[in-house]
């Protein structure tokens, strides 16, 4: 799951279509400034992981994203969360006490 959003075209396509609702290909390509065959490469790993979804429009074809796998990951990602949260509020503390001393240096001894 990971490696398929590390990509950044991929994470542009996903913030486009979070933004937009749904899309086609040819308006992703407008937004983006990417190729066809790059978004429809981009688009075909996305919606094999996933992640959009593609939904049939006369001619065309619809991308929307998928909130499922970002669930998963958000769940996975849960307890880490609160390790970094534990983390920057011990950094914070300690930033508060060294706020809290004197400076010391040669002009205050």
């Amino acid at each position: 799951m990971f490696e398929v959003v590390a990509e950044p075209s991929r994470r542009r396509i996903l913030d486009d279509l979070r933004d937009s609702g749904e899309s086609a290909v040819g308006d992703l390509v407008d937004r983006l400034g990417l190729s066809q065959p790059a978004v429809s490469k981009h688009l075909r790993i996305l919606r094999e992981a996933g992640f959009v979804e593609v939904r049939r429009d006369a001619q065309r074809r619809r991308y929307s994203v998928r909130a499922d796998p970002f669930r998963e990951m958000e769940s996975w990602l849960r307890p880490y969360r609160r390790l970094w949260e534990e983390r920057l509020d011990a950094l914070e503390a300690h930033l508060d006490t060294m706020d809290d001393e004197e400076p010391r240096g040669p002009e205050h001894e």
